[in-house]
């Protein structure tokens, strides 16, 4: 099927949608959404699931024991939903999975206190614990190496110099305003382009931070600790390895407490002596470089064949427990699967739930799901369900209630869309923001011209204290916002499955 009718087919779904969109059959059903809601707040099962994949799992990093054992409770559970066709879809190769299982860090001299740290996801333990003079190497550019080489063998080394930790004058959570509101609902102002130094000072920058690490590997360093660019004891943690078992090593890295690592730094810096005792026991697992995804249904009836998608990314980092990053898209998600078949919702189309790991990796697994499915993206050649998707809803910003939706420059929607928010607008629902967002799963379908949205959220506290730290954990999670979330895509899954068309495209993009 060629691009320019594929493009025209999109044109005249859209304008059928505009001329429909004079009538009421996409009204929204208030009697079923007053089942969801009853549902919800007598039965819900949002803060059990949590519970679970949070506390009694812990961090879910790709292919790792853990998500695979979340993965195990997650299918269980919807089995138990009584969804249909419930499984794991295998995609890959990703690469080698990896758990810390043992983490012990104290400056012991010039005095004791313990170090607030966690090791960088795939780099290796210390073999036992080790203790050793702590050293700050000054490299900045390639030029410094040659000073320190052979000066930094069987040391802990800080190549990062002083910051300011400033008072947080501000609370680290809010909810969003009607002003905010105000400005996501206009389009987003002009922004150019990065400029060409900019782009090459990056690409100099990444190329530096690579011989750094083989530098700092080759000369025998113990560790190399670094700090977070958070501070109060929030410590981001992300990957410091590779997951490809033929890549070469790389040291064990630690992402470092501001306040513990600015100690260790100043008092190197008065020409005293710093020794640090650690043992990190770190594990990788070779056995399966393949991931997976988890997929269930609730069938349709009279367009069974049509699709609508739900999903969410059912990994994390593996610090914090990925409790708001993103466990609370996974039980919303998984929630509204459970609201749509405990009241026997009768939809025409099949809704479908995704749960993709790999997503803090780049989007690995909606990426390949996508192009399994329905397209791919460097050619832009079409599989024939790639017709047959009405929509792709995602949530993945956090803890926060629902306030609107990114239309993602599909402004066919807007009308639809309108109408489908007026019983939620008491609830806070209240914004269609013309703008697209980035960063998360929905952008994989939006990327071959499928319909795809993420829901505008409260930031509460995701951004200053949650994301991708140790701090993201059950108790940063509003029961009560994911329980108005999970009505919200239930009843928008629901007057997806039953419109009399599938939801309106944009133009199909060029390869």
């Amino acid at each position: 099927m060629g691009l320019r009718f594929l493009g025209a087919l999109a044109l005249a779904a859209a304008l059928a949608w505009a001329a429909a969109a004079q009538t009421t059959w996409f009204a929204p059903d208030v009697a079923v959404i007053s089942k969801l809601r009853d549902e919800e707040s007598q039965h819900s099962q949002i803060m059990e699931v949590m519970g679970y994949l949070t506390d009694v799992y812990g961090p879910r990093l790709t292919n790792s024991p853990n998500i695979r054992e979340a993965a195990d409770y997650a299918l269980k559970t919807l089995q138990g939903y009584r969804l249909s066709n419930v499984h794991e879809e295998t995609w890959g190769p990703f690469g080698r999975g990896w758990s810390n299982e043992l983490f012990e860090a104290n400056e012991i001299a010039p005095r004791q206190f313990p170090l607030i740290a966690f090791p960088k996801a795939w780099t290796p333990g210390t073999n036992g614990p080790v203790t050793a003079d702590a050293i700050y190497a000054k490299l900045e550019k390639e030029e410094d190496f040659a000073w320190f080489r052979g000066k930094l063998r069987g040391k802990f080394v800080l190549t990062t110099p002083l910051r300011a930790a400033e008072p947080q004058w501000e609370a680290p959570a809010h909810r969003l305003t009607e002003q905010e509101l105000a400005t996501l609902g206009e389009p987003r102002p002009p922004q150019a382009p990065p400029d060409k130094e900019t782009l090459e000072r990056l690409r100099k920058q990444q190329e530096f931070n690579a011989k750094l690490v083989k530098f700092l590997t080759d000369e025998g360093a113990v560790a190399w600790l670094e700090p977070s660019p958070h501070d109060g004891g929030i410590i981001t943690v992300q990957a410091g390895g590779a997951r490809d078992p033929k890549d070469p090593p790389v040291l064990p890295r630690l992402a470092v407490d501001v306040e513990n690592y600015e100690r260790v730094f100043r008092t190197l810096e008065k020409n005293i002596p710093v020794t640090l005792r650690i043992n990190i026991a770190n594990k990788f697992y070779d056995d399966n470089l393949d991931s997976f995804n988890i997929v269930a249904e609730i069938p349709g009836a009279d367009k069974a064949d049509e699709v609508v998608m739900l999903g969410a990314h059912f990994d994390s980092w593996a610090a914090g427990t990925g409790a708001t990053d993103n466990a609370a898209g996974s039980v919303v998600m998984m929630e509204a699967m459970r609201l749509l078949k405990a009241c026997n919702a009768k939809m025409r189309r099949t809704v479908r739930l995704a749960l993709w790991t790999g997503e803090e990796e780049g989007l690995l697994g909606s990426r390949a799901y996508v192009q399994q499915h329905f397209a791919d993206k460097g050619s832009m050649s079409v599989k024939p369900d790639h017709a047959r998707l009405s929509v792709y809803f995602n949530v993945d910003n956090g803890t926060g209630k629902i306030r609107g939706i990114y239309l993602q420059g599909n402004d066919a929607v807007k009308p639809i869309f309108e109408k489908w928010m007026e019983p939620f607008r008491a609830d806070g629902m209240t914004t269609l923001s013309p703008r697209g967002t980035g960063g998360t799963d929905h952008v994989s379908f939006d990327e071959v011209g499928l319909p795809a949205f993420q829901f505008i959220q409260d930031p509460i506290d995701y951004d200053t204290r949650t994301h991708h730290t140790n701090m993201d954990v059950y108790e940063r999670i509003q029961p009560a916002d994911l329980k108005q979330m999970a009505v919200i895509v239930a009843s928008f899954a629901y007057q997806t499955a039953n419109a009399e068309e599938l939801l309106p495209r944009k133009p199909l993009p060029k390869k």
